[in-house]
């Protein structure tokens, strides 16, 4: 391109030899079509220091900066402000602009004579539009600069943590190259084309003075007539994914190897199966007949309710009606009818006991086996404890061993596989022990410690313990570990058993305790060089076992026929009925209680009674009180009855044989919650709740044939289904770099495993070797999946921290909002007004933001169908990342209204979860092409941009994808260059090859069926 320089100065020769001696001229670079490019500067500093203040002295205020001024006048619907730099200058601040909250009166927030800072963002002849809204009013910053700053920072990754070989940059923590970039003007790109006649109609306006052409800066007279924006070229990015294989996972990653996800169902072709699959169809139909009632309902609501206070003489009940139906959506949460009938009313329950916690431990049949309990640990290093649920192991084991002196030594810790177990737990043996909770008994899950310097039997997630042996690997604080539930086989308790079973052997005074409730002991001492077994003997009472005849196409059905079956022709005895989730456990309830009514007063009452992990703790406590007299309860409960509760005075077990289990695709890197068949062993343990008070019965809704068929005889460990990543970060830094000869009870797959390492290599927690890089060992010091640790430590480069504290607190306290579901239309209502159109993590960050400007209020939460639970519990967790990132001395900033920050941060950790706009329908991800879809719930459900990353997939009737976010293409290359690539524009892409023209001239036919060679096949 041809070059001009034009020299500019004062056309004076004996002015500028006045000017001093090193005074010169300068100089501006001009392309062909006069077009500015750069400056030259041929001259002194004074002259542009000159030159700057006679700048900064303008008559007239500049687009876009920042000024100091004066409240001048105040009215409801804004304020005039005068600047400082600007005598007789004032502005219009609108009353949208004074804060980022809403106000109705400009009175409410500023006064007269108050002195604020204000930005221009509006200029028309002698008027100015000012706005307080973009500008920290404490430092005068600017929130929103309409082009990059020097502390906005440019970036990109340096897998290989070079120093980025330039000045002005340095890696951040994170991996991050982080570029300081002062007084770069980015190039333009064309924000909306005027056409010509717009063009003509705009250049006349001008000329005739009528308006101005401060009126369109970004107006190019000269130009082509485009309105420009400051930001990079838009241009059609093609993304693709890098398949550079590292070195230790060379001709073993997903491009070398078969990817295919783990087989859950043992006959895939079963009446099970096809059970399974028709209760998920049956589920999304129940779910969109619900929403179809609430949006006829909306609809049948007058959209001008205002009329009937202003007509004279409206009709009877008018304004009545119009009273009632403005009340919609405002009121709180309504209980649904047959919670209220549960909960609401103050039932007199039967005592639980009258006998004392010291009559209550003696009855226990794990008290007759004391002394030798006690013994038998004593004599063996390693012991396996087979006890039903109730026996009392998980309580008195403890105990016990701390009456015996094993505390001198150390503390007596106690695995629970669920968090609400360990609490639990915890609070009663305290009471038994005659301590307060967090002294001598105290327990420690994520995110809360409830222990103390004095604490001697400490209850704790596996996860937990896990964390302590990273920090201590020889775990010298304790004195006997015992890990409860094994048989639950979670991934952190095959871990554990590993990693214990290498301790014993250097710590010959550990002892290690392994209890069961199912009797697969066997499997457990063989695995620990053939270990005794103490077995405790149940007082369970027969059990008889009724199979249904024929396969039960809807079990769900199937389960509340049998309900009222047993409720109105078996003697007095509770029920018990096991199902798969919340959604199908809510609507059993409101089935039962509805049929119930349907019967009149003539039957005996029914307590409806449900049981799953989101209901709070007070609802759940419920379900061990006694039913009182002439009456009977029926518990609907998830699988967490199966062995983690004991509830007494069940006589009946319905077994509809389901369960939900969390499935792990390594393939497309996805997990999904499906309901599948349980395992023979879980029928039984099924089957013996009905047993523990007195003879019982257990309706199992499968034939006889399926259970011996269609069931596996155990469930498939935690390890082999789910995704290993968190797993296999724990263990590298545990210094366990060969994860494929790890002595696992039963090893996961190896693809899994290979999963995992990629991603982590890809997250730059790994390096070439597969060995753990200075930035995974920081991820691992966090109890965060790995995603989520590089999501925080990239914050902490990009300067937004105390966003992503807050993003991640909310994310991992799971559903913040409800709707129930008389007020579904009023919740969504109420919800909708925290979207952000940057995306779901956007509106989490909104949300907490609100509660905390309500003083962190329980009415707010009431009134917006927030749960004021979950936001309390992101507080703690919030609370606790927060002190680790003092531990570790990692900064928190916050990068105010700068939310293309935060969005960045999220796509460093969750890059992988890109998805991209498909011209047809929905999207579909970057990894394996899959369809997906925006979940309706979401703040992005109808603005559908053109690339989002999201935080999880939900696999219903669609992939739905959840906690979505907008993001720029351009950055998963900058962000994740291990994982992805631009794709060679001289090429044809991965993904255009895959895509195919359909003729549609012959639709009925087979697409290859014209053709006269092999090639039809």
């Amino acid at each position: 391109m041809l070059m001009a320089i034009i020299m500019t100065g004062t056309g004076n020769r004996d002015t500028d030899r006045g000017r001093g001696q090193g005074q010169g001229r300068t100089g501006t670079v001009v392309d062909m079509r006069g077009i500015k490019k750069m400056n030259v500067r041929k001259g002194g500093r004074r002259r542009g220091e000159r030159r700057k203040e006679r700048y900064s002295r303008s008559d007239e205020p500049e687009l876009y900066k920042v000024y100091k001024g004066r409240v001048s006048r105040v009215m409801d619907t804004g304020c005039f402000v005068q600047l400082d730099e600007f005598r007789g200058k004032e502005g219009l601040v609108h009353v949208s602009q004074i804060a980022t909250r809403r106000i109705t009166n400009a009175k409410d927030v500023v006064k007269r004579d108050q002195e604020v800072y204000v930005k221009v963002i509006s200029v028309s002849g002698n008027k100015l539009s000012l706005a307080m809204r973009d500008v920290d009013q404490n430092s005068g910053k600017d929130l929103l600069p309409l082009r990059r700053s020097g502390e906005d920072e440019g970036f990109r990754t340096n897998p290989s943590g070079g120093n980025g070989g330039g000045t002005g940059s340095r890696i951040g923590i994170s991996g991050i190259q982080i570029t300081e970039e002062n007084d770069v003007v980015p190039s333009r790109r064309p924000l909306k084309r005027m056409s010509s006649p717009e063009r003509w109609e705009a250049k006349q306006l001008i000329a005739s003075g009528v308006m101005s052409v401060k009126e369109y800066p970004m107006y190019d007279e000269e130009g082509d007539g485009m309105l420009y924006q400051e930001e990079g070229a838009e241009e059609e990015l093609e993304i693709e994914l890098n398949e550079d294989e590292p070195a230790f996972l060379h001709g073993q990653s997903r491009y070398s190897m078969d990817m295919s996800p783990v087989k859950i169902f043992k006959n895939p072709e079963g009446s099970l199966s096809r059970a399974a699959a028709l209760q998920s169809a049956l589920i999304k139909e129940r779910r969109d007949v619900r929403e179809q009632q609430q949006r006829t309902m909306l609809d049948s609501i007058p959209k001008d309710l205002n009329r009937p206070w202003e007509d004279p003489m409206p009709e009877t009940g008018e304004r009545h009606l119009a009273q009632e139906l403005r009340g919609v959506g405002l009121s709180a949460y309504d209980m649904p009818e047959w919670k209220k009938d549960a909960y609401g009313k103050a039932l007199t329950f039967g005592q639980r006991s009258k006998l004392s916690f010291q009559e209550q431990r003696q009855s226990l049949p794990i008290y007759k086996l004391k002394k030798e309990l006690v013994q038998a640990v004593h004599e063996n290093q390693v012991l396996v404890v087979i006890g039903e649920t109730g026996s009392g192991k998980t309580t008195q084991v403890t105990q016990y061993l701390a009456e015996a002196g094993y505390t001198a030594k150390g503390k007596i810790g106690c695995t629970q596989p669920r968090r609400v177990a360990a609490m639990s737990v915890a609070k009663r043996v305290a009471e038994e022990f005659g301590c307060r909770l967090g002294e001598e008994v105290g327990y420690a899950v994520r995110f809360e410690d409830c222990t103390g310097p004095e604490t001697v039997i400490k209850y704790m997630t596996e996860g937990m313990l896990l964390r302590e042996i990273l920090i201590d690997e020889n775990l010298t604080q304790y004195s006997v570990i015992m890990l409860d539930e094994a048989h639950e086989r979670t991934i952190n308790t095959d871990v554990l058993f590993g990693l214990l079973k290498k301790l014993v052997k250097r710590r010959p005074d550990l002892r290690l305790i392994v209890t069961s409730a199912t009797l697969d002991a066997e499997k457990f001492s063989g695995y620990f060089f053939n270990c005794n077994i103490f077995t405790i003997p149940g007082r369970t009472f027969p059990v008889e076992i009724l199979y249904s005849k024929q396969p039960e196409s809807d079990y769900l059905d199937a389960s509340l026929i049998t309900v009222m079956q047993i409720h109105l022709t078996e003697p007095e005895g509770d029920i018990l009925l096991f199902l798969t989730g919340q959604e199908e456990i809510d609507y059993a309830c409101q089935c039962l209680y509805e049929r119930m009514k349907g019967l009149g007063k003539n039957v005996p009452e029914l307590i409806i009674l449900p049981v799953y992990s989101a209901l709070p703790s007070e609802m759940q406590s419920r379900i061990f009180d006694p039913a009182p007299p002439g009456k009977r309860k029926v518990v609907v409960a998830t699988n967490i009855a199966e062995a983690s509760l004991t509830i007494d005075g069940i006589f009946y077990v319905i077994d509809p044989g389901f369960a939900k289990q969390n499935v792990y695709n390594p393939k497309q890197g996805l997990d999904s919650l499906v309901i599948t068949p349980i395992s023979q062993a879980s029928a039984k343990q099924r089957a013996g709740r009905a047993g523990r008070t007195g003879p019982g019965k257990c309706y199992r809704l499968y034939t006889e044939s399926a259970f011996h068929n269609e069931m596996s005889p155990t469930s498939i460990p935690e390890i082999q289904r789910i995704n290993l990543g968190m797993t296999t970060l724990t263990m590298k830094a545990m210094g366990i770099n060969n994860l494929l000869s790890f002595d696992f009870m039963d090893p996961p797959s190896p693809q899994a495993l290979i999963s995992a390492m990629e991603q982590l290599y890809s997250l730059g927690a790994l390096d070439e070797e597969g060995l753990l890089t200075k930035l995974g060992r920081k991820m691992a010091e966090f109890p965060l999946e790995p995603p989520l640790s590089k999501m925080l430590l990239a914050s902490v480069d990009l300067g937004c921290s105390d966003e992503i504290l807050t993003i991640i607190a909310m994310i991992q306290t799971g559903n913040i909002f409800y709707r129930p579901r008389e007020k579904q239309a009023q919740a969504d209502q109420k919800r909708a007004k925290f979207f952000q159109p940057e995306g779901d993590h956007l509106t989490l960050l909104a949300v907490y933001e609100a509660w905390k400007a309500k003083n962190f209020s329980g009415p707010w939460c009431f009134e917006n169908f927030v749960q004021s639970r979950s936001l309390r519990r992101a507080q703690d967790v919030r609370k606790q990342l927060l002190s680790i990132m003092d531990k570790y001395k990692l900064d928190v900033f916050s990068a105010g209204k700068n939310f293309t920050k935060i969005r960045k941060a999220i796509a460093a950790g969750f890059f992988f979860h890109a998805a991209r706009k498909d011209p047809q329908e929905g999207y579909r991800t970057l990894v394996e092409n899959q369809p997906v879809y925006i979940h309706p719930s979401s703040a992005l459900f109808q603005r559908q941009p053109d690339w989002v990353i999201y935080h999880e997939l939900v696999m219903t009737t669609k992939e739905y994808m959840r906690e979505v976010t907008v993001v720029d293409p351009k950055w998963l290359v900058e962000l994740a260059p291990r994982f992805f690539k631009v794709a060679d524009p001289t090429k044809m892409s991965k993904r255009k090859r895959q895509e195919r023209i359909e003729p549609l001239y012959d639709r009925y036919h087979e697409p290859n069926s014209w053709r006269l060679s092999k090639r039809r096949a």
